[in-house]
């Protein structure tokens, strides 16, 4: 049962943060603010870099921010103004929001795709690697579709990559302990 347990804990990854804003918007702050806080160790959530729910933009600049709150506290959550935040940057979601659905893809193939070769998974996380060391070294600023983008290409490399090896493992682990039982039975 360990790809049902990856695809909810991907789920569970991507589920919760967005669960916070449609709490918030629902009137449960605190339930809302727990969450941005459980998240808070696992990402920057940078509002700039970051979807809302439930106000006029999804998305919004640095600078559109600014205009609007004046000084942009690091960890804004939103208002009812400009809508709810998820507890989650942009690639996050993509990244866990990929690794879900990737998941499920794997188990509907009848767990027989082959590993992603090492070249082409390098290949397949590279344009996130260079989107965020750019913006890392102030080369560029990433907008919300690369984000999106590089860390579906990242989430999804990353399934493709390890579930084929972890099926492998597992199955021989099963057989490990099916004649290692059958062993105490005799």
């Amino acid at each position: 049962h360990w790809l049902a347990m990856a695809n909810l804990a991907a789920l569970l990854y991507v589920g919760l943060p967005t669960l916070a804003p449609v709490l918030a918007w629902a009137g449960y702050e605190g339930a809302a603010r727990a969450v941005h806080i459980m998240f808070g160790p696992l990402c920057h959530q940078m509002p700039e870099r970051s979807f809302f729910l439930f106000g006029p933009q999804v998305v919004y600049s640095y600078g559109e921010l600014a205009q609007r709150l004046g000084e942009v506290p690091r960890r804004y959550a939103g208002d009812a103004t400009l809508g709810f935040k998820i507890a989650v940057c942009q690639r996050d979601v993509a990244i866990y929001a990929s690794m879900f659905l990737a998941g499920l893809a794997y188990g509907a193939t009848g767990r027989r795709l082959r590993p992603l070769a090492a070249k082409a998974f390098i290949l397949l996380i590279l344009p996130m690697a260079v989107d965020g060391g750019g913006q890392l070294l102030g080369l560029w600023s990433s907008t919300w579709l690369s984000r999106l983008i590089t860390g579906a290409l990242f989430g999804g490399a990353l399934v493709w990559l390890t579930y084929p090896h972890l099926h492998k493992a597992m199955a021989e682990v099963h057989t490990s302990l099916v004649e290692l039982i059958a062993g105490w039975e005799r």
